[in-house]
């Protein structure tokens, strides 16, 4: 039993007419008779009863034709919300940040896209960036905003901006007189950074042994926004990625640039093949890349 079939068999149900229902369907009769005749086949058994003037239902049309209408209604509301999700005129995404990313830059992306697209929800979880590329990778999110990886797999990475670290001060601190401090002068005093696994960290960790330097940490914690409270505190100095800035300042912290050495990421959308996204989820792609060009 197929949809076509089922608008057949209504039609002529509820005008009793096989001329009425054709011209209804802009079929021809034959072709009517046909569609019913191989509904009647597929279910085993008649629907009609016909004489050359009168057509009714048997108990078994009586008892199809609720149930007709039924499916009728459903495949047309999947047929409505289908088009409306294709034209981009509802459905909903999920995206997944780095909780630095979300806060600062990420509200311009998304104003953007409802602009567009106001009928399109959108979710943010903001998570540390280790854990951006597994929500993706186990399809929990279409979307994924983090410092690129190294080994993507079978992930796509789609370049946003590139982010360099900048050294981030208590106010008075001794190295705001410097436009740039070096890491060896940073370390001389207590430093603040994320916990282990972090990419963040590992990063610092990477550029810090490539240099020859060795990095003691004084303090450490799962979120940037602690670690940045804690410098705006007085407890120590930090390095984290450029895109914190804003919120450094808002803490009462100094930024200064940081060089020997500098450390810069490339920061973009990872996701499943662009082939396997959804409609939403690759307009929010084109969306993210063009806010950020």
């Amino acid at each position: 039993m197929n949809i076509k079939q089922v608008r057949a068999f209504l039609a002529v149900a509820e005008s009793m007419s096989f001329a009425s229902a054709a011209t209804q369907l802009h079929l021809s009769q034959p072709a009517l008779s046909l569609s019913i005749k191989s509904l009647e086949d597929n279910l085993g058994g008649k629907l009609f009863t016909r004489t050359t003037r009168h057509i009714a239902l048997t108990p078994e049309g009586e008892a199809l034709a609720p149930i007709a209408r039924r499916l009728l209604a459903q495949w047309e509301n999947a047929e409505d919300e289908m088009k409306q999700r294709f034209a981009l005129q509802m459905g909903k995404i999920t995206i997944a940040a780095m909780p630095s990313f979300a806060a600062s830059l990420l509200p311009k992306a998304i104003r953007n896209y409802h602009s567009s697209y106001p009928n399109i929800q959108v979710a943010i979880d903001d998570v540390l960036s280790d854990i951006v590329v597994e929500m993706v990778r186990n399809n929990q999110v279409e979307l994924g905003i983090s410092f690129e990886p190294s080994n993507l797999v079978d992930l796509s990475f789609y370049p946003l901006y590139e982010d360099r670290f900048i050294a981030i001060l208590p106010k008075n601190h001794p190295l705001i007189e410097q436009d740039e401090v070096t890491w060896t002068a940073l370390l001389q005093y207590d430093f603040i950074t994320l916990q282990r696994p972090s990419s963040v960290r590992t990063m610092i960790e990477s550029a810090l042994n490539e240099a020859n330097i060795e990095l003691n940490v004084a303090f450490d914690a799962h979120q940037l926004a602690t670690v940045g409270r804690m410098v705006s505190e007085g407890m120590g100095v930090a390095v984290v990625p450029a895109l914190c800035q804003q919120q450094a300042l808002e803490q009462g912290a100094v930024c200064r640039a940081v060089i020997e050495p500098e450390i810069c990421r490339r920061v973009g959308v990872i996701c499943q093949p662009r082939s396997h996204l959804s409609i939403a989820a690759a307009a929010m792609l084109d969306v993210l890349i063009n806010t950020y060009a």
